[in-house]
C-alpha cells in the first residue's frame, strides 16, 4: 500500500446522500445539444498540479472527506486559474455564431450567467473569486480586453459585462431566478470537490496520495477514480487545505489518458476579510439593464425572448417534457447512462444539416444496432448517442457502453 493511500469505506447513509447528490446533478448532465454536454461537465471537474511535497502526518481518505464537510471557510479572496480540454473541434466562426445564439442575440443580455459562463466550457481563464460570508460571493471572469462580473449581495444578484456594458440583475424576493444565477457561478475548486464527492458510491475507490502545495498552502491529495473500466473518467485528484480542509486545486484526467480534461485551482488565495466595496455594485451609465425579464436604461424595451414567448426555464421544461418520453437512468455509479426520447428525428447530416453538417459529421461516428441506427457525438469526457428515431443515451461512458445501453433498451 502506497503512503497516506487507505481503503475508502462510507456508512450507508453517507452512499445515499452521495448517491442523492448524483441524482441532483444528473439533469444537469443531459444536454440539448452536444455543446451543452461540454459545458455541462464544468460542474463535475477538477484538477491538480503540485508544485512541492511537504511532510505532513498521515491522514486517512475518510477522515479527508469528513475534514472538506466540516470546512467552513467564510471570508477569503483569490484568484483561480481554470483550463478546459474537452477535444472539441476548432469551431472557427461557428463558435462565435453559437455564443452569439446563447447570449440572447439582442434580446437577451450578455450579462445573464447561464449564458456567459458556458464561455468556460473551452481554453484557459482566469477568474477572481471573494467571499464574506453566505451572503456575500463574488467572481470575476478576466478577458483581454473587458471582464465579465457575478455579485451576490444579500437579497440583490447582479451580472455586468463591461465588454457590452450590459447588467442582469435578480432579487431572491421576484422570483427564484437569483437563488438560481447564484448558483450558475462558475466552478470554484470548493464547488467542483462537491460534485466530484457527490459522485462516489461503492463504484468508486477513494484514496490519499502524498501531498502538494497549491498557492502557498500544504494539502493534501484525494484521488478518486472510478472501479469500473466503462467510464470515460481517469481519475479524479483534488488538493485539500491541511488546515482549513478547504479544497483548492483539482485535476480530471480522462481513461484514454493525455492532458487533464480540466484543470481548475487557486494561484493565489487569501483567508482575510475582503473589503465590503468589494461588494458593492451601482450600473455604470447608460448601461442597459435585464431586470428580471425587463429592460430598463439605454435601450428602453422589453426583453420577452421571442423563441420561449416569456415562458420561465420550468415552463419550458414542462413543455418538452410533454413531447417526450421523460428522463430515465440506466446503470449505477460512473457508468450510469441519462436516457430521454426527444419524440423526433435523430440528427441530420452532411446536406441535411446545411451549414451545420460538416461540424456534426465532424464531431460524430455512426453506429448501428439493435436500436437501427445513429449517432455518437463525443469529447473526452462526455458521449452522446442520438438514434435516427430521436433516442437519446448520454453519460461519461465509452462508445460501445452507449450502444450497449441501446441495444439493451431494444
Amino acid at each position: 500500500m502506497a503512503p497516506y493511500e487507505t481503503d475508502d469505506s462510507t456508512s450507508a447513509a453517507e452512499a445515499d446522500d452521495l448517491r442523492a447528490g448524483r441524482r441532483k446533478a444528473a439533469r444537469y448532465v443531459v444536454p440539448v445539444a452536444v455543446l451543452g454536454v461540454a459545458a455541462a461537465t464544468i460542474g463535475l471537474v477538477p484538477a491538480l498540479a503540485d508544485s512541492g511535497d511537504p511532510d505532513l502526518p498521515k491522514i486517512t481518505a475518510q477522515q479527508l472527506i469528513e475534514k472538506i464537510a466540516k470546512s467552513d471557510v467564510q471570508q477569503m479572496s483569490g484568484t483561480v486559474k481554470i483550463t478546459t480540454d474537452l477535444g472539441l473541434p476548432n469551431l472557427g466562426g461557428l463558435e462565435s455564431s453559437l455564443t452569439q445564439g446563447a447570449t440572447g442575440s439582442g434580446d437577451g443580455s450578455s450579462a445573464d450567467p447561464s449564458a456567459k459562463l458556458t464561455e468556460l466550457a473551452t481554453g484557459t481563464h482566469t477568474l477572481r473569486v471573494a467571499a464574506d460570508g453566505p451572503d456575500r460571493q463574488k467572481v470575476s471572469l478576466l478577458e483581454s480586453a473587458a471582464e465579465y462580473s457575478l455579485i451576490h449581495d444579500g437579497k440583490d444578484v447582479w451580472g455586468y459585462d463591461s465588454g457590452t456594458n450590459e447588467v442582469y440583475h435578480a432579487t431572491a424576493d421576484d422570483s427564484a431566478s437569483a437563488k438560481e444565477k447564484q448558483e450558475e457561478t462558475p466552478a470554484t475548486p470548493q464547488q467542483l470537490a462537491k460534485d466530484a464527492l457527490a459522485a462516489v458510491d461503492d463504484t468508486t475507490s477513494v484514496t490519499v496520495q502524498g501531498t502538494a502545495q497549491v498557492a502557498g498552502r500544504d494539502a493534501y491529495r484525494l484521488v478518486i477514480k472510478p472501479k469500473d473500466d466503462g467510464s470515460t473518467v481517469g481519475q479524479i485528484t483534488v488538493a485539500v487545505d491541511v488546515k482549513t480542509g478547504l479544497p483548492l486545486k483539482f485535476t480530471l484526467t480522462p481513461a484514454s489518458g493525455g492532458a487533464a480534461v480540466v484543470d481548475a485551482g487557486f494561484t493565489k488565495i487569501s483567508y482575510s476579510k475582503p473589503a465590503a466595496s468589494t461588494f458593492d455594485f451601482t450600473p455604470p451609465k447608460g448601461a442597459k439593464v435585464t431586470e428580471d425579464g425587463k429592460v430598463d436604461g439605454a435601450s428602453g424595451k422589453a426583453s420577452g425572448d421571442k423563441k420561449t414567448d416569456g415562458k420561465t426555464p420550468e415552463d419550458l421544461g414542462g413543455d418538452l417534457g410533454k413531447g417526450s418520453d421523460g428522463l430515465n437512468v440506466i446503470g449505477d455509479g460512473w457508468d450510469s447512462i441519462a436516457t430521454f426520447d426527444t419524440g423526433g428525428q435523430g440528427v441530420p447530416s452532411g446536406s441535411e444539416a446545411g451549414a451545420f453538417g460538416g461540424f456534426l459529421d465532424s464531431l460524430g461516428d455512426k453506429a448501428s444496432g439493435k436500436f437501427g441506427s445513429g449517432t455518437v457525438f463525443k469529447t473526452r469526457l462526455i458521449n452522446a448517442l442520438i438514434t435516427d428515431d430521436g433516442k437519446v443515451y448520454v453519460g461519461a461512458v465509452t462508445k460501445d457502453a452507449l450502444v450497449k445501453a441501446a441495444n439493451a433498451a431494444q
